[in-house]
C-alpha cells in the first residue's frame, strides 16, 4: 500500500473517530453523569486538543511545549489536585498542527491529540 494512500485511510478514520467522540461528548448536557471534570486535555500554540485512542499515526518532529491545565475535580478532597504541567508536542505526519499534535515526554511515549 502506498504511503499516501495509507495517510489518507489514517486521515479518514481519525476524522471519523473524531466526530463520534464530539457526538458522544455533546450528548450529555449540562451536568449529565457522563460529564468528566478532568479530560485530557493540553492547550498549543492557542488551541485546546483532546487526547484519541486507537488511531494508527505516525510521530512527526518536535513542535514545542504544550500545557496540560490543572484539575480539581474533587474540590471539597484537598488531596487530588492535579497541578498544570508542561509536556512536549511533537507534529503528527500527514496533519496540520492546527488539527492534531502528539504529546508525551519522548517521541516513543506520545499520545495522539486533536483540536476540540
Amino acid at each position: 500500500m502506498t504511503t499516501a494512500l495509507q495517510a489518507g485511510r489514517r486521515l479518514i478514520m481519525t476524522s471519523l473517530l473524531l466526530a463520534t467522540a464530539v457526538g458522544c461528548a455533546a450528548s450529555g448536557g449540562a451536568g449529565g453523569a457522563a460529564e468528566a471534570s478532568c479530560a485530557y486535555l493540553v492547550t498549543y500554540d492557542g488551541r485546546s486538543y483532546l487526547d484519541v485512542a486507537n488511531v494508527d499515526f505516525t510521530v512527526g518532529e518536535k513542535l514545542g511545549t504544550a500545557t496540560v491545565p490543572g484539575c480539581d475535580d474533587t474540590p471539597n478532597d484537598p488531596g487530588d489536585t492535579v497541578a498544570e504541567r508542561r509536556i512536549t508536542a511533537y507534529e503528527v505526519e500527514g496533519m496540520d498542527p492546527a488539527v492534531a499534535i502528539a504529546v508525551g515526554d519522548t517521541p516513543a511515549e506520545v499520545t495522539l491529540m486533536k483540536v476540540r
